[in-house]
């Protein structure tokens, strides 16, 4: 029987710490993914946010452009159908999505390459149970970097005043429905994700799959009340590659489902812009010398990458 990505209790973080550092430690170290349960975030502020995040794409398309930024490579608000492309692949994502970005004081040295958030006003309840979920899901984040710097020897918070004013994303998606059986492109192209950490919150129907260590597509549905966190670029170049950024994608369904649309709202988990990411030295080992001589901010590191989707 094949393997199977687990799906751990973050609970157990108080009530049963090592035990509990050991196997997400050893789940990311294999798969570079895992589901997280116990995560305390009510269903209800679930819901009520892929509610506004559906009802603003249900908008007209002149509508949602208000809020498009050319330029700003979808820094924030709207992102429209047909631009994100994986990296090297020859056909666009077919997915629109809008971004939430951190809320920052308009003085602070981060305000240059954070920008303020927009807000759609036809849409009642986008902003509070936007960021709502957006600082629940913040909040969890860090509690699995405690654990994941833990399982590396590091202390219990050393991310804290890394991510403290992180460029993170929320970024609700919509799949519109696939009216043709033979398009070329995939909902999402397969491809790794830029920062540190993912968190994925209430995918809408299946279609998420990871690659194996051998190179198999392993389809990852979690249960509803599970959140699906995987290992970002960021911080497989600081772990140099001990936390192992896997390889995913959103395949197209296959008949009246591919009918049906799509949302999935993940959350990209990102250190503060001025971070230099550069390789742990506890990572470092005559078996795994070190892979990135070079630091680079994870400013620097975003923009590179943010070239080669096709959103700068």
């Amino acid at each position: 029987m094949a393997a199977r990505i687990p799906t751990l209790d973050i609970r157990r973080f108080d009530s049963d710490r090592d035990a509990f550092v050991a196997e997400l430690g050893a789940a990311y170290r294999e798969w570079g993914f895992a589901g997280i349960g116990g995560h305390g975030i009510p269903q209800s502020d679930i819901d009520n946010a892929y509610r506004v995040f559906v009802e603003f794409f249900a908008l007209p398309e002149a509508v949602k452009m208000k809020y498009h930024v050319p330029g700003s490579g979808g820094a924030r608000g709207y992102t429209p159908f047909g631009v994100e492309t994986a990296k090297g692949a020859r056909h666009f994502d077919l997915k629109e999505f809008w971004h939430i970005g951190r809320e920052i004081p308009d003085d602070s040295k981060y305000r240059e390459v954070m920008p303020p958030n927009l807000w759609p006003t036809e849409v009642e309840g986008f902003r509070e149970y936007g960021y709502g979920l957006y600082q629940a899901l913040d909040r969890l984040g860090s509690r699995v970097l405690a654990a994941l710097a833990l399982h590396i020897g590091l202390p219990e918070d050393w991310f804290a005043d890394k991510t403290d004013f992180g460029n993170s994303i929320l970024r609700p998606i919509h799949y519109p429905p696939i009216t043709t059986d033979d398009i070329p492109n995939e909902r999402a192209g397969a491809h790794e994700d830029i920062n540190l950490i993912t968190l994925l919150v209430g995918a809408s129907a299946a279609g998420l799959e990871v690659k194996s260590r051998k190179g198999e597509w392993v389809p990852f549905t979690a249960e509803e009340d599970v959140i699906v966190v995987n290992i970002g670029d960021m911080l497989q170049r600081l772990t140099n590659h001990v936390y192992p950024s896997t390889t995913h994608r959103v395949v197209n369904p296959r008949g009246e489902e591919a009918r049906k649309p799509r949302y999935s709202t993940p959350f990209f988990l990102h250190p503060n812009p001025d971070f230099v990411i550069d390789v742990l030295p506890a990572t470092v080992t005559a078996d795994n010398p070190s892979r990135y001589p070079e630091p680079i901010t994870a400013q620097g590191y975003l923009e590179e990458r943010l070239r080669e989707i096709k959103l700068k």
